[in-house]
């Protein structure tokens, strides 16, 4: 059985649809982390094919752990009680949240698509 690391799917954002986006803005020791799926090439969001939750981590230098900074579900995708894509509701699969650190480290985003799977980017801040 594959372990858990070997499951996420890793790419340029640029040319693969699935891999999270990181955006980083500081302001002093707040820092704003905004996390898109599809951001240069759309991702689907139909009932049939989406992106079900992204989840955030703060993996500050010189420390063993990572902090868990959200998960973040996304779960209308136009299904409703006539059927799939007959709803005009639908989330998109963008987040933005804010935290605050003197450390530098890495920003790690996870996402999920019910049919592709794990996926995973990582960005640097630096302090």
């Amino acid at each position: 059985m594959a372990k858990i690391e070997e499951m996420y799917q890793t790419d340029d954002w640029k040319t693969e649809k699935h891999v999270p986006v990181i955006e980083i803005e500081e302001e002093g020791d707040e820092v704003k982390v905004k996390a898109t799926v599809g951001k240069e090439i759309s991702h689907p969001n139909t009932t049939e094919h989406h992106i079900r939750w992204i989840e955030l981590y703060f993996h500050p230098e010189g420390e063993n752990f990572p902090y868990h900074l959200g998960k973040y579900e996304f779960n209308a995708h136009g299904e409703s009680t006539e059927g799939p894509d007959t709803s005009t509701v639908y989330t998109e699969p963008k987040v933005v949240t804010t935290f605050k650190t003197e450390k530098a480290g890495t920003i790690v985003a996870n996402s999920y698509c019910n049919i592709h799977g794990l996926w995973s980017n990582e960005k640097k801040l630096e302090k």
